[in-house]
């Protein structure tokens, strides 16, 4: 959850950490600090708030120094303040030390530590690492490295830490369990820590993807040396970064989720590049070839994730039981370990996920993993967790996704689970030539259809002032657009804190119908397909109890839209591919209201974008 950098090497480290922070804080920002060595002294400066906050604080007595460490925090155990922030730094002042993840036993540690005399001035469990650390340190007689080694030997629970000690200015120690660590190598001998490559990229694109257990050695002129826990000597492998620079900035927009909401039609397309050849009449996924007939073969497939890429997993359901025939549940990966569920040994388990980062899911995996399933990975960031864990899998190819809310992330992943259901419902049997030709053709539209959808944008955002003080929104869908109903209100609820529900339009008898009344928007996919006349029906009773009703429909459609209140067209599609196109507006109308209400739809409250634990 939270992102954290490091740099060693022969320039000043506080303006590397500080823009490293800012490249990072989508990952956390109740509070931030840094922490450098200048002179053989340790200086340390943190400030509840974000990095800007930091910045001020710091503004007018540079910290100077070449090595150091900085934290950006979404805070776990203790509230955003200025004591809770990191680093945080042992008793005698020597060490400080800043982490992703929690120490699960951090009780049963600080009760033994403040018996030996320590005192504690957070409610971190991160300051508990430190001080063991230096307890080690010191009754021990042991360097840096080694009593980390050791300390980490007591610790259950989720950590990617970097530590560094007055007493040895040219060494940072870093290790890493269950929470990403990247080790950008210079070409100058400089190095860099970060929780992923975003901060590393504008340095080198030569990089080291830390594995669990590993500790990493970076001491000036000496370079990087990487053992594990068991005091085992590791070769690090190195690799190639494939992002660009460009990338990672707004270009032009006003905030990283708009500016990702527009990159979809190249997003999807990228998704598909390579994949779909429309010119051979064929989906070819390299990623998952070798696994490719236990997927034919299987009798039942599990999908597990957590938010938005739950919901592009419930789109994933539709798709295979309808293309493949396979009987598809949709779990979450949080509660999914926690109930003991059937995992049979010819099961498929593909597990969703942005970061490839994300602990639930990761937990998931490893328990199907454990019981003889084959793990099929969906993410879009390369070298994560959930890429290497995974027995086979591909990549989203959709880019860096800054914004905390998924947008392009969602599209990307419905895209590649339909080119899966395609594949492997054509190698069955159970789509046929004629129809899967004519699938690849549509789907290969998909992106110009969204570049036409997002020409709508201000007509939504008219919609949007009409409707940015609504307290409560309803979002309904059948079918296919279901997930997406649950979309659009996660999308809504997250960036602008307006409560919304998305329900199956068929329920809305069932319950929510009760809520509406003339200030109740109800936002309802109602696109032409196989459940058209069942959603006019539910239209109808919306406006029956005096409901504003947004429709989302064909384009050249009359009927709704003579019965809407507003209404948003997206280019005609099969009922399995909508969810690409009716998503687009649902999230332009969530961004809009937002930035209406004066909401920070970057970095939304409470929030952050990886969430790297339990």
């Amino acid at each position: 959850m939270c992102g954290i950098v490091g740099y060693v090497g022969s320039k000043q480290a506080y303006p590397l950490l500080i823009n490293g922070l800012k490249r990072l804080e989508y990952r956390g920002y109740d509070s931030a600090g840094v922490a450098v060595i200048d002179k053989g002294k340790l200086l340390v400066k943190k400030r509840k708030g974000k990095v800007s906050d930091l910045e001020a604080h710091v503004d007018g007595n540079p910290m100077k120094g070449t090595i150091g460490i900085g934290h950006t925090r979404w805070a776990t155990h203790g509230e955003p303040n200025d004591v809770n922030a990191h680093p945080h730094t042992s008793q005698n002042g020597e060490l400080a030390l800043i982490h992703n993840g929690i120490i699960e036993n951090y009780a049963t540690l600080k009760e033994e530590l403040i018996s030996r005399g320590y005192t504690f001035k957070s409610e971190t469990d991160t300051e508990v690492l430190v001080h063991l650390i230096d307890d080690i340190q010191r009754t021990e007689g042991t360097d840096l490295a080694e009593s980390v080694r050791l300390a980490l030997g007591h610790v259950v629970g989720a950590y990617a830490i970097v530590v560094l000690d007055s007493k040895a200015p040219d060494l940072l120690v870093a290790a890493r369990k269950s929470s990403p660590l990247v080790i950008g190598i210079g070409e100058d001998g400089d190095h860099y820590l970060a929780s992923d490559a975003t901060p590393i990229v504008e340095h080198t694109r030569n990089v080291v993807y830390m594995e669990d257990g590993e500790i990493a050695i970076i001491e000036r002129g000496h370079g990087l040396r990487i053992r594990n826990i068991r005091n085992q000597e590791k070769s690090p492998s190195v690799q190639a970064l494939g992002i660009q620079l460009e990338a990672l900035e707004k270009g032009g927009y006003e905030h990283f989720m708009l500016k990702e909401i527009n990159e979809q039609p190249r997003s999807i397309r990228d998704s598909m590049r390579g994949r779909l050849n429309l010119a051979q009449g064929q989906v070819v996924l390299g990623g998952i070839k070798d696994y490719e007939q236990r997927m034919v073969n299987a009798k039942r497939i599990l999908i597990v994730a957590c938010g938005t890429s739950w919901h592009a997993g419930m789109v994933g359901e539709y798709l295979f039981e309808e293309f493949a025939r396979i009987p598809v549940e949709v779990e979450y990966a949080s509660e999914f370990r926690y109930r003991n569920p059937v995992i049979n040994e010819g099961d498929i388990v593909i597990a969703i996920s942005q970061s490839g980062e994300t602990a639930d899911t990761l937990a998931a995996i490893e328990l199907a993993k454990g019981r003889g399933a084959t793990i099929i990975g969906i993410c879009n960031v390369v070298g994560s967790s959930i890429a290497r864990v995974t027995h086979a899998g591909s990549y989203t190819h959709a880019g860096p996704e800054i914004g905390v809310a998924s947008t392009k992330a969602f599209t990307a992943q419905v895209t590649l689970l339909t080119l899966m259901a395609l594949m492997i419902g054509h190698r069955k049997g159970t789509v046929d030539g004629a129809r899967f030709q004519e699938l690849l053709v549509e789907l290969d539209a998909i992106p110009s259809k969204v570049e036409k959808v997002l020409k709508s944008e201000a007509q939504v955002k008219y919609i949007a002032d009409i409707y940015k003080d609504a307290r409560n929104a309803l979002y309904l869908g059948r079918g296919y657009s279901f997930p997406v109903a649950l979309e659009g209100a996660l999308k809504l609820k997250e960036i602008s804190y307006i409560h919304a529900e998305g329900y199956p339009a068929a329920e809305m008898k069932h319950g929510p119908i009760a809520l509406i009344d003339e200030e109740m928007p109800v936002i309802v996919i109602a696109t032409k397909g196989a459940s058209y006349e069942k959603v006019v029906s539910n239209i109808q009773e919306v406006k029956a109890r005096k409901g504003k009703v947004i429709a989302i429909v064909t384009e050249g459609d009359t009927t709704v839209q003579g019965i809407a209140d507003h209404s948003i067209e997206i280019p005609a599609s099969p009922d399995a591919l909508v969810p690409l196109l009716a998503v687009v507006p649902l999230q332009l109308l969530s961004y809009h209201i937002a930035v209406m209400r004066g909401c920070n739809v970057d970095q939304p409250r409470n929030l952050a974008k990886s969430v790297t634990v339990e």
